[in-house]
């Protein structure tokens, strides 16, 4: 469902699951899958995510998938149980055997919700910026996928929302916590009780999306910015991307503290000197994989 294209040291990816371009399963572990290669591959330097149908980025989880694996449990579990079971896929997860057993029981649906958690966490921590090219619907699964990118990019067809309290859920891949971060905890309670969806002009001036562009310039500028933070030092990129994402809940006095230390980590690296080398040489920098 995800199909790539290296444009230099920027991967492009394209969501392509007609109809609807839906978000399941089988998706979320092509996209663990390719985070997984891209953790140590020091040639790409930026990725940018779009959706391949010329309106559709995703459109949300497919309802279908989620119901089902919720009837293969059976009876709802009370909310000391079910915070039990969370707890066993947790440990079960992490040794391989025992996962792969158990992830063909009625547990499955909670071994993929960690693989999606998973997913995003290794986006957030990774040295490579990820760009999001928002050029439809991204609701639900698809609009906690863009929260998840470092960039939001959307054109003038772009539509957000997390609409999971139609269908008497709250969202479980990371929209309770990564939207307030992002627009603050007013509008996204307003957002995520009330399922109330969001168009691009919406989201760029309440901060969800960084840019608006029309529909036929949307991939150049999406390439633009990822050539642009693909140039950088690695580290440089993975460090600041640290300092924000876990600052971000600190207080002052702990937030500088870790900024100095990230700081400090810089100076241990190749990156550092070449940068600086390059700087006080007026030249261009060659960072390593670059």
């Amino acid at each position: 469902m995800l199909e790539t294209e290296r444009r230099g040291r920027v991967l492009v990816v394209r969501v392509n699951h007609p109809p609807h371009n839906f978000m399941t399963a089988g998706m979320v572990r092509e996209l663990d899958a390719l985070t997984r290669s891209l953790r140590r591959d020091r040639s790409v330097g930026a990725v940018v995510i779009t959706g391949k149908p010329g309106r559709l980025f995703i459109t949300h989880y497919d309802v279908a998938e989620i119901l089902d694996s919720v009837e293969s449990v059976g009876v709802a579990p009370p909310a000391w149980l079910a915070g039990a079971l969370l707890r066993v896929a947790a440990v079960l997860r992490r040794v391989p055997g025992l996962r792969m057993v158990a992830e063909r029981t009625p547990l499955r649906g909670l071994f993929e919700l960690y693989r999606i958690h998973d997913v995003f966490l290794r986006m957030n921590r990774m040295d490579k910026a990820f760009v999001a090219a928002i050029n439809g619907p991204a609701t639900g699964g698809g609009c906690e996928l863009a929260l998840a990118c470092d960039w939001i990019l959307a054109s003038e067809n772009a539509v957000f929302g997390q609409p999971e309290v139609n269908l008497g859920i709250p969202p479980g891949f990371g929209g309770t916590q990564r939207l307030p971060r992002k627009i603050g905890p007013a509008r996204a309670l307003e957002l995520l009780t009330t399922a109330r969806q969001v168009k691009a002009v919406e989201a760029a001036a309440i901060g969800l999306a960084n840019h608006i562009y029309p529909a036929s310039e949307l991939m150049a500028k999406g390439l633009e910015a990822a050539r642009t933070i693909a140039a950088k030092g690695p580290a440089a990129v993975r460090l600041v991307k640290q300092a924000v994402l876990r600052g971000g809940n600190l207080d002052l006095f702990a937030a500088c503290a870790l900024e100095s230390d990230l700081f400090a980590q810089a100076f241990g690296t190749q990156d550092s000197k070449e940068g600086m080398d390059a700087f006080l040489a007026k030249r261009t920098p060659r960072f390593k994989g670059s």
